[in-house]
């Protein structure tokens, strides 16, 4: 099957918020979800936010047309309060019924 000239191949974009150790929520967009989430996990690819707050887990994903797209749902995404983000991450199938973090603050003494 052949793709006609003009007809452009697009790939699926995806707005997703990621929870992280510290229990804050981590907005951002991809074509790939597994390998995002990865990467935030892993490496250097991961933004520097999740880099200090690891592990992360996907609470939230929700498709778009195209990066435009998936770009500006996640500015207005990003602008809601944390209790609304909370609401709509409850209200997604993809939200752990019992998340327990796996992330252990030391605090240095002040002795």
């Amino acid at each position: 099957m052949s793709v006609d000239k003009g007809e452009q191949q697009t790939s699926a974009w995806f707005v997703y918020f990621l929870r992280c150790c510290d229990n804050s929520l981590y907005c951002g967009v991809t074509t790939d979800i597994e390998r995002r989430q990865r990467e935030h996990n892993t490496g250097k690819q991961g933004a520097k936010y999740t880099r200090v707050r690891r592990p992360v887990s996907m609470v939230y994903q929700q498709s778009a047309v195209d990066r435009s797209e998936a770009c500006k749902l996640e500015a207005s995404l990003k602008k809601l309060t944390k209790k609304q983000k909370e609401a709509l991450v409850l209200q997604h199938p993809l939200y752990p019924k019992s998340l327990e973090l796996q992330c252990r603050f030391s605090v240095p003494d002040k002795t």
